[in-house]
């Protein structure tokens, strides 16, 4: 047995994976990878093989690996101050260089930064927040967060809950009753027949107006929401739909927490996606590309309007009964400040937007009248192609067949690590942001091979056979 074999043995027995059917792990039905090295867009395993990881990790190395720059920040930081907390006022010089950084990066009006280890646990404290607010400001009804369908922000307790995909709920008595769902804003998935774009925001901010209708808007706290959604499978919303949303929930004085975690620090070719959509947010959430996953790290920033109340709460009430052991962690923060030093020196957020509109290009040029393709969709280093039975009809594939799942496997065969997406067969990318155009083609390339064999299997499935 070699070494890698008593490794793979030793995770099977040992290691409880994330998001991982666990029979299937622990039997050795699902293969095993160990990750041994990475540079650039590429990663290599235990055997010596080299991917692309077209999905940067999970969305977060924006940098891309390797960036000795990073590694270097990190070790000087240890060397110098490991740990020290930040309770009743502690600091250190590089959490108070990065808060100030994160507040540049941020849209105008936002003030505050507190700080986490995950998009996770930055979304729980984002709901303590709200309800503290509501609470200060004498008004402890208002208290019910609207999340939408196919949304992801998580998967603790209330963050879970906000996640809008039924995988993330079951066996967990989820969601909490204070959440509540919205229509996810996918035109080509979700508007009823005939619909177009423009209708179908109308469509979705009607649809919000009868929430709150049916909940009452002195119960509705806040709506949380990503500005191109993730994990729920890529969807950038239809033009218009966010100046739309706001104008409802300011109307019923709703606070709006952005949900940055996969958008934040350059994705879109933007800094943020609240500047690339005319975002105004009250709360935003980053992580991911905060680091660029070099550390973990994430944030709390918190808008002009909201630590007024908290200002004011302070004096009357004292301090906030909130808190993390790790929150503002030097070393995390070291690895976030040369990450952005490097996102900045480099240029990355607009290579992001230039290389961005390329892979939209390509992917349009290569599968938009692909018969197993029925939308292709993305805004900068973000894009997804959704498989459909009918393209035109939108009906999906028997989900049996499991044609998502396949094509990401024929694509990592040939070396190229894209994401199958939950709620239908979609293929996910998000490369790194260094990414390259020759980077893009061979991306689209091997793409194309993987897509083209699933679709001569699953035609030929469908093909009748002789009498």
């Amino acid at each position: 047995m070699t070494s890698f074999d008593s490794l793979l043995t030793a995770d099977r027995a040992h290691f409880m994976h994330p998001s991982t059917h666990a029979h299937d792990h622990a039997r050795g039905a699902l293969p095993g990878r160990i990750v041994t090295g990475a540079k650039g867009i590429r990663i290599e395993d235990h055997t010596g093989k080299s991917f692309i990881d077209g999905f940067a990790g999970l969305y977060c190395v924006n940098i891309g690996y390797g960036r000795t720059e990073v590694a270097e920040a990190i070790y000087e930081q240890a060397k110098k101050l490991a740990y020290y907390h930040t309770y009743v006022g502690h600091s250190t010089d590089t959490i108070i260089e990065l808060s100030s950084r994160i507040i540049d990066w941020a849209p105008a009006g936002m003030k505050k930064v507190y700080y986490g280890m995950s998009g996770s646990d930055a979304n729980e404290t984002q709901i303590k927040i709200v309800w503290y607010y509501n609470n200060v400001k004498g008004r402890p009804q208002k208290k019910k967060i609207i999340s939408r369908q196919r949304g992801y922000h998580g998967s603790g307790i209330v963050t879970g809950s906000l996640t809008g995909l039924p995988g993330f709920h079951q066996c967990f008595d989820l969601p909490v009753e204070r959440v509540k769902h919205t229509v996810c804003p996918h035109w080509y998935r979700q508007a009823p027949a005939g619909m177009n774009e423009a209708q179908f925001v109308a469509y979705c901010v009607d649809e919000l107006e009868k929430l709150i209708a049916r909940e009452g808007a002195d119960t509705i706290a806040a709506f949380i929401g990503e500005p191109v959604m993730g994990t729920g499978g890529i969807l950038p919303p239809p033009k218009g739909y966010w100046a739309a949303i706001q104008q409802v929930l300011r109307k019923h004085d709703i606070l709006l927490i952005c949900d940055e975690v996969v958008c934040g620090f350059g994705r879109l070719g933007s800094k943020m996606g609240a500047q690339h959509y005319g975002i105004e947010p009250d709360l935003i959430t980053v992580a991911k590309g905060l680091t660029s996953a070099y550390a973990p790290l994430s944030g709390v920033i918190v808008s002009e309007r909201v630590w007024d109340v908290i200002d004011q709460a302070s004096q009357e009430i004292g301090a906030m009964g909130h808190g993390w052991t790790y929150s503002g962690h030097p070393i995390c923060a070291a690895a976030a400040l040369a990450n952005l030093d490097i996102l900045e020196r480099e240029s990355i957020t607009r290579h992001a937007a230039e290389t961005g509109a390329y892979l939209q290009q390509q992917l349009h040029a290569a599968f938009d009248s692909h018969p197993l393709v029925g939308e292709v969709r993305g805004e900068g280093m973000l894009a997804a192609l959704e498989f459909m039975a009918d393209k035109d009809a939108r009906i999906p594939f028997d989900a049996a067949l499991k044609v998502g799942p396949r094509v990401s496997a024929a694509a990592l065969q040939r070396g190229l690590i894209a994401r199958a997406m939950p709620n239908g067969d979609i293929l996910g990318f998000a490369p790194p942001l260094i990414a390259s155009r020759a980077d893009v083609d061979e991306i689209v390339q091997l793409a194309k091979a993987a897509v083209d064999d699933v679709a001569e299997q699953v035609l030929a499935q469908k093909a009748p056979t002789a009498a």
